[in-house]
């Protein structure tokens, strides 16, 4: 999803700005001329996207890195007692909080438009609702390359990347990997998230790996590709 110019990037910041909307909106019903059943199914939808934002994500989170340290265990790890695999539990839904229908922001998004088009959302209640921002120029995509760092880690190579200014008119970053196995570079992943981990099992032999990533808007590359890293791994 495009980020627009008042919801925040860091999914941290998303989850304090989620839970003001949530927390402030009833209060401005009347002079926004909203029912109650806008107000209520608006909260219902902020809240649920919090808590998947927040505390589910970070727990998902935390359980994939589990899961890969489970694998590695399981393939050279030593013990006499029987492996038990992680499962996943989801953290219980804060009070207040209730699943809802897919599609939370993008209706939290289209309220915020008819809010704003009604002529009824003063300034004082936009800064409140967090409903103001500033609107960034688009990067000059001729030029504009990722710029992203290798870090080798217990669950494989780390890439440190980030939007470099411009997530608003960004969707995605694609990575491709050289192994050095005469494929050349091959399709990494697509990734929406800064920090990317490549989990690939690690050769047996000194190995140098190269990487490299270019921005993607919708289906389509975006800007130039980043230059080549690269990094020994394995042995």
């Amino acid at each position: 999803m495009r980020h627009n110019n008042y919801f925040p990037i860091r999914q941290g910041e998303q989850v304090i700005w989620l839970l003001n909307f949530a927390n402030k909106l009833a209060s401005y019903a009347t002079p926004l001329g909203l029912t109650s059943a806008q107000v209520s199914a608006a909260i219902a939808d902020a809240r649920w996207m919090a808590y998947v934002v927040g505390t589910w994500l970070s727990n998902a989170r935390a359980w994939s890195l589990a899961c890969t340290d489970a694998v590695t265990e399981a393939g050279s790890g030593k013990g006499t007692a029987t492996m038990s695999l992680p499962v996943f539990t989801a953290p219980a839904l804060p009070d207040g909080a209730v699943a809802v229908n897919p599609g939370a922001l993008n209706r939290l998004f289209a309220l915020i438009q008819t809010i704003k088009d009604s002529g009824r959302c003063s300034d004082s209640i936009a800064s409140d609702l967090g409903l103001t921002g500033v609107t960034k120029a688009a990067p000059d995509f001729a030029t504009l390359a990722p710029q992203f760092k290798l870090k080798l880690t217990a669950t494989g190579v780390f890439l440190d990347w980030g939007w470099g200014g411009h997530a608003a008119h960004l969707d995605m970053i694609e990575f491709q990997v050289d192994r050095g196995d005469d494929k050349g570079f091959v399709f990494l992943a697509n990734d929406t998230t800064p920090g990317y981990t490549d989990t690939h099992p690690m050769p047996s032999t000194p190995t140098k790996w190269k990487y490299r990533a270019i921005f993607r808007v919708g289906d389509q590359r975006a800007g130039q590709w980043s230059n080549d890293m690269s990094i020994t791994v394995g042995g």
